[in-house]
């Protein structure tokens, strides 16, 4: 198997797991651009969303529930969904995923998204987003 997101849907490789549910899996990026950045993928491999008609609507309810989840427990004012489909598109995984950015009033809309925030602790982060 040599799709990333397949290997984490296996087990093969780690990933700060957030939420799953029996058609989807969510976790945290390991190169966020703010703080509680997350993917929410498929656990079938689809390769983007236009390669398959039904895998978007399949995760929505784990989009959902990962958006909801991010929001409550930190404290996000918004949140942007985000998904590159093709090479074109800045897609660098070709496994279906999604991107919640968890947004910060404090933080400035979407354009300042453009630059990734290296001073993340994803293991904090995680403790609390996955507690219970």
């Amino acid at each position: 198997m040599t799709c990333l997101f397949c290997r984490i849907v296996a087990g093969e490789i780690p990933a700060k797991q957030v939420y799953a549910d029996d058609v989807a899996l969510a976790f945290l990026d390991i190169n966020p651009w703010h703080r509680g950045h997350t993917l929410v993928i498929p656990r079938r491999h689809v390769t983007d969303v236009v390669s398959d008609q039904a895998a978007l609507a399949e995760i929505a309810p784990a989009i959902q529930a990962t958006a909801e989840l991010l929001i409550g427990r930190l404290g996000a004012d918004g949140i942007n969904l985000l998904s590159n489909n093709g090479a074109a598109a800045g897609q660098e995984v070709f496994h279906l995923h999604v991107h919640l950015i968890p947004r910060f009033a404090a933080t400035g809309g979407f354009a300042a998204m453009a630059a990734p925030d290296s001073d993340i602790d994803l293991d904090e982060v995680y403790q609390q987003i996955s507690r219970s």
